[in-house]
């Protein structure tokens, strides 16, 4: 992308690219930072997401440096975590897991935390947790299992995906839709746009 700095999206999260791409700015490179997300003992949601993307956008600056061709690059990381309470739901890869969340989830509110972080060219982390409240309505059995039949919930935080089937369960939401599928946009652009990353600019196309 000559013409402006380059952007690393930190994550292999397809939504969190397709969201970042109706922002209208495409990520020079795709790198996901692997790493532990265990929470740890008594670790509240809020302080989990935060810990999660600054974690990872240290790997991923560690990783960047050590490529010339991503020297100067923003960082931009992202991770979102659920929960009732103090109660962290998993991103679900099993199916017990899935259900258990469902049934934990219907008829109640529910948090969503998104905690983004952006390294800037000098290296400087910036960093917002954003939340929304979301409440779903009373789901039956047959909704729950032919949820679980569709395989949208799997690799998903609360072990759904809101952008999908799941949006029918949604009674209510409070905040940023964008936050629950695993970027809130405003905030991410504002805080591109502070650190000097020219987001406008992949808005515009050259007059034919």
């Amino acid at each position: 992308m000559a013409g402006r700095p380059k952007l690393i999206l930190a994550s292999g999260s397809p939504r969190r690219l397709a969201l970042l791409e109706q922002a209208g700015i495409a990520p020079d490179f795709l790198q996901p930072a692997e790493i532990d997300e265990t929470p740890q003992r008594h670790e509240l949601p809020r302080n989990l997401a935060n810990r999660l993307s600054r974690t990872k956008a240290e790997v991923a600056l560690r990783t960047a440096r050590r490529d010339p061709d991503k020297e100067g690059a923003f960082i931009l990381t992202a991770d979102t975590v659920v929960a009732v309470g103090r109660r962290i739901l998993p991103k679900t890869e099993f199916l017990d897991e899935a259900e258990g969340s469902l049934h934990l989830l219907s008829g109640r509110a529910h948090r969503v935390y998104t905690s983004i972080c952006l390294v800037n060219p000098q290296g400087h982390i910036r960093q917002r947790i954003i939340e929304s409240r979301v409440r779903f309505k009373r789901l039956s059995a047959a909704e729950i299992s032919a949820y679980l039949a569709s395989g949208e919930w799997r690799g998903k935080a609360g072990g759904y995906a809101i952008q999908g089937l799941a949006g029918t369960f949604v009674a209510k939401l409070v905040g940023s839709y964008s936050n629950v599928v695993g970027l809130p946009l405003f905030e991410t652009v504002t805080l591109l746009s502070g650190e000097g990353f020219p987001v406008l600019q992949g808005w515009l196309h050259p007059v034919a």
